[in-house]
C-alpha cells in the first residue's frame, strides 16, 4: 500500500469539525495553540474513503471517546472475559477494572497490545504479564476484545490490536507460527523481494489471529554494537537497512496489517537502554541525516502507517528531551521535514525515560508533541483522566487531539473490510518456504571453506540455556545426512544473544553465531558462521551448508573486527 500526503487534508478536517454545529457531544471551539488551518484549495477527501469516514466519525464522538481512541495499553489475562484472580488483580492496579474487556469499555479505548517475553529478550524489562499462549487462544482473546470495542460510540473503526512480532529475540507469539529468522538474518541475506516474501507471510498469520498492528519493523541502523538492538536491526549499512525496511513494511500491510517502522530518529545509535535509561545520542544532525534517517524514509516511501517514536535524548535537535516527547523531532521533523502523515506512536511509556513525569502528564506532554497513540501507560485511570482534564483546561489544544484521533481512525479505517485469514494458514507450506528461503540467503561464512566445511561425526554444543536450539540443530544435521554423536565428534558449537568470549569452545571444529556476529572475532575455530538467528529455518539451512548441500551467500551487514563481511568472495 502506498500513502498520499494527508497534512492539509487531515488539517482541514480538524478545522471542519471545530466549526461545526454545537451538539452535546460535538467538541468544542479550538484552544489556543491548535493546529494551522489548511489551504481553502486543499482536495477534499475521497467520498466514502478511510479519511472521510474518519472525519465524519470524530464529528459524532464525545470528549471521552476522543480521549479513549489515543490510548493503547496492555492487560492483564488469556481471555477478553473471564481471567484468574491474579489477573484480575493486576487489571485493577493497572485500570480500575476486572478483565480486559471492561477496560476497553470503561475507557474507550482505541487499541490494546498484547504482550509477552521470552529468556533472550532485551525488551522483557516492559513486559509486566504475557497474554500470548498459543494461536487458538490469541485468536479468542482478539475477538472478544473486538466484541467489547464494537459496542463503543467509535465501535464502527476496527478496534487496533497490536503486538511486537520482530522475530529473532522479540517475537511475542512463538508457538504454532511460522518463525522467521531475525531483522539481521534478512539483512545478511541483503534481498529486499525475499524480505517482502517472509514478512507478507507474517502478516497473513498475525491477521488471521486477530492482530491489525505490528510494532514492526525496526528501522534503527546499528551504528552502534547494541544488545537492546543488536540483531533487531537490518545492519550498519543504511541503504541496504533502508531496502530491507520497504520490503516488510510493503509485506505486512499487503496481509493487512499495518506496520509501525521503530525507534524514531534511530535506536542504533546509542548502546544504552532506553527501557532502563535515557539513552544519549550524541551525533550530528547530518550523520543523523546520513545515517538514522535513511530506513525510516524507506518506511515512509513504501506506506507505512506509523511509526514509533523513542526515548532518546537527540543533542543535535532536542538536547535534554526525550524524543517521545519533543515537538521538535516529531512534528518538525519526522513530518515537516521527512514527510511522515500516518500515525505516531510511542514507545512504551511504562519505561524508565517516560515515567520522570506522572502518567497523566507523560500523556498531555507526549500528545503535544505529535504522538497520535499512548502505548503501554503504567496507569490507565491516571492518563485518562489527566487527557480529559487537559483538554478541558486547554493545556491540551483541541485541535491537537481531533489530529491525532482523525489520524487513528484513518488507519483504522484503512485496515476494515478485510476477511481474516482462517487459522489453518499458520505454518503453511508456502509460509515455512518464504521463512526458509529467507534464512537460507542470510547465512554467512566469515572464515573458513564455502564446501562442505565439517566431516565425519559431530557433536553439536551450545552456550548455556540453548538446549533446546542445540537438538534443533542436531535434528537437522541429521536429516542433512550427518552422523551426530553426543561426545568424540567434531565440534559444531551455538553461541547466540549476550554470550561473550567465555562462552567460546577453542576446540570447535565450527563456531556458530545465532545472534549479533561479534563474539566471532575472538572465536579460535577454523570455521565461523553466522546465521543471526536461531529459528528452525535458520538450523535447517545452517545444517545444509555443514552439509555441502547449500552455499553461505550471505554477508555480514555489521563488521566484526579481523573478519570479512563474507569468505566466500560473493
Amino acid at each position: 500500500m502506498s500513502t498520499t500526503p494527508r497534512r492539509i487534508v487531515l488539517a482541514l478536517a480538524a478545522l471542519t469539525v471545530l466549526l461545526g454545529s454545537g451538539c452535546a457531544k460535538q467538541p468544542g471551539p479550538p484552544a489556543p495553540g491548535g493546529s494551522p488551518s489548511a489551504s481553502p484549495t486543499a482536495p477534499s477527501p475521497t467520498p466514502d474513503g478511510p479519511e472521510a469516514r474518519a472525519e465524519a466519525l470524530v464529528r459524532t464522538l464525545a470528549d471521552e471517546d476522543l480521549v479513549g481512541q489515543v490510548l493503547m495499553p496492555y492487560a492483564y489475562g488469556s481471555s477478553a472475559t473471564k481471567v484468574s484472580p491474579g489477573s484480575a488483580a493486576g487489571n485493577r492496579d493497572l485500570a480500575g477494572v476486572d478483565t480486559p474487556a471492561e477496560m476497553v469499555a470503561k475507557y474507550r479505548l482505541g487499541g490494546v497490545i498484547l504482550v509477552g517475553f521470552s529468556a533472550d529478550d532485551p525488551t522483557s524489562g516492559n513486559q509486566a504479564t504475557t497474554n500470548v499462549d498459543n494461536p487458538t487462544q490469541v485468536r479468542e482473546l482478539t475477538t472478544g476484545l473486538r466484541a467489547a470495542a464494537g459496542r463503543l460510540p467509535a465501535g464502527a473503526a476496527p478496534f487496533l490490536i497490536g503486538t511486537d512480532q520482530e522475530y529473532g529475540v522479540v517475537t511475542r507469539i512463538t508457538d504454532g507460527v511460522t518463525l522467521l529468522p531475525s531483522s539481521l538474518a534478512a539483512g545478511a541475506a541483503g534481498d529486499p523481494a525475499l524480505t517482502e516474501a517472509a514478512w507478507r507471510a507474517a502478516g497473513a498469520e498475525l491477521a488471521a489471529m486477530g492482530i491489525n498492528l505490528d510494532f514492526a519493523p525496526v528501522a534503527d541502523v546499528l551504528a552502534t554494537r547494541s544488545t537492546v538492538i543488536g540483531s533487531r536491526s537490518f545492519g550498519a549499512d543504511p541503504g541496504r537497512a533502508a531496502a530491507q525496511v520497504a520490503g516488510a513494511v510493503r509485506g505486512l500491510q499487503a496481509e493487512g496489517v499495518a506496520a509501525s517502522v521503530k525507534h524514531f530518529p534511530g535506536h542504533g545509535l546509542s548502546a544504552a537502554d532506553s527501557h532502563k535509561d535515557l539513552p544519549v545520542v550524541g551525533q550530528s544532525r547530518a550523520v543523523l541525516d546520513r545515517t538514522a534517517f535513511p530506513p525510516f524514509r524507506a518506511g515512509i516511501d513504501a506506506g507505512t502507517m506509523a511509526v514509533m517514536s523513542a526515548h532518546l535524548d537527540v543533542r543535535a535537535v532536542d538536547p535534554g528531551t526525550p524524543a517521545t516527547f519533543s515537538r521538535k523531532l516529531l512534528t518538525d521533523v519526522l513530518r515537516g521535514q521527512l514527510g511522515f502523515e500516518g500515525v505516531v506512536i510511542t514507545d512504551g511509556m511504562n519505561m524508565a525515560p517516560a515515567k520522570r513525569w506522572s502518567p497523566g502528564e507523560a500523556a498531555v506532554r507526549a500528545l503535544n508533541a505529535g504522538n497520535d497513540l499512548i502505548l503501554m501507560t503504567p496507569n490507565v485511570t491516571q492518563a485518562y483522566d489527566g487527557l480529559l482534564a487537559a483538554l478541558r483546561s486547554g493545556s491540551l489544544p483541541r485541535a491537537r487531539l481531533v489530529e491525532a484521533v482523525t489520524r487513528v481512525l484513518t488507519m483504522k479505517f484503512k485496515l476494515a473490510d478485510r476477511p481474516v485469514p482462517d487459522l489453518s494458514t499458520l505454518g503453511s507450506a508456502e509460509h515455512r518456504r518464504a521463512a526458509a528461503d529467507l534464512a537460507a540467503a542470510g547465512v554467512t561464512m566469515l572464515r573458513g571453506r564455502c564446501d562442505a566445511p565439517v566431516a565425519g561425526p559431530v557433536t553439536v554444543t551450545a552456550s548455556v540455556g540453548r538446549d533446546r536450539t542445540r537438538a534443533a540443530l542436531a535434528k537437522a544435521l541429521t536429516a542433512a545426512g550427518f552422523e551426530v554423536v553426543p561426545s568424540g565428534g567434531r565440534i559444531v558449537h551455538l553461541v547466540g544473544y549476550g554470550d561473550g568470549a567465555g562462552d567460546l569452545r577453542a576446540d570447535a571444529a565450527v563456531t556458530v553465531a545465532m545472534d549479533t556476529p561479534y563474539v566471532l572475532a575472538t572465536a579460535k575455530s577454523p570455521t565461523l558462521l553466522a546465521t543471526y538467528s536461531s529459528s528452525q529455518a535458520s538450523m535447517t539451512a545452517l545444517a545444509r551448508v555443514l552439509a555441502g548441500k547449500a552455499r553461505p551467500a550471505g554477508r555480514s551487514p555489521v563488521p566484526v573486527t579481523g573478519l570479512p563481511a563474507t569468505a566466500c568472495g560473493t
